[in-house]
């Protein structure tokens, strides 16, 4: 099974962080559009924490054999928001929050676990190898979808934030988006765009995350 990004060994961490992750990033993004007025996700089935419901085959795939993908989008109409461009950047930003609040739950019990028995290495393996692969994934899933590269939330939040007429410009070259992913994840300037980017902000967070569980735990 050479062809996989993951080991064997991985697979089912990372398939079981995919389900959750996928899932309450997406239910995020329903549940806020909802509390704002838009009833479309609701109507889709979408606001809803059964994985079915938002995972997306392809998507789901690719993070095992390329080390990315991506789960079916919220349909969101913002036409129902009373402040569309606040209410966006909300939406938008929920799911990548969410995100990140579980990496730091992950870390917490990591943390737990490893520290439980006087030492680092203390708490079951299974359950040690679940949490690190929980933390790391949701955190690269967290910096993946704030690039401002469309359609993930970044680009979103951009579209949200900047004037009417910037947003008309930026609409004209939402087509190249795919061109630059496949250069920036594919070839090797991947080692110098976004795998030192999710590097350095995991980092950041992780001992962020660590400062805060230290004085806890």
């Amino acid at each position: 099974m050479g062809f996989l990004r993951y080991s064997i060994q991985e697979i089912p961490f990372v398939i079981i962080t995919l389900l959750i992750a996928f899932t309450v990033h997406e239910f995020a993004h329903a549940y806020t559009a909802y509390k704002f007025g838009d009833p479309t996700a609701k109507k889709q089935g979408r606001l809803s924490l059964n994985p079915i419901h938002h995972l997306d085959p392809l998507g789901t795939i690719l993070i095992l054999v390329a080390g990315f993908g991506w789960a079916r989008p919220v349909p969101v109409n913002r036409n129902y928001f009373k402040n569309p461009r606040a209410a966006g950047v909300l939406v938008s930003i929920m799911g990548p929050l969410s995100n990140l609040v579980m990496a730091f739950i992950g870390y917490g019990f990591w943390y737990f676990l490893a520290t439980r028995n006087g030492g680092l290495g203390g708490g079951p393996a299974f359950f040690m190898d679940f949490f690190n692969y929980f933390t790391g994934i949701n955190l690269v899933l967290m910096i993946f979808n704030l690039i401002p590269l469309p359609p993930l939330d970044g680009y979103r939040i951009i579209e949200d934030l900047v004037s009417p007429s910037i947003r008309a410009k930026l609409t004209q070259y939402e087509q190249y988006s795919i061109i630059i992913f496949l250069i920036i994840l594919v070839t090797p300037l991947d080692r110098y765009t976004i795998t030192p980017l999710i590097q350095n902000v995991s980092h950041f967070f992780l001992e962020r995350f660590n400062a805060i569980f230290s004085m806890f735990l």
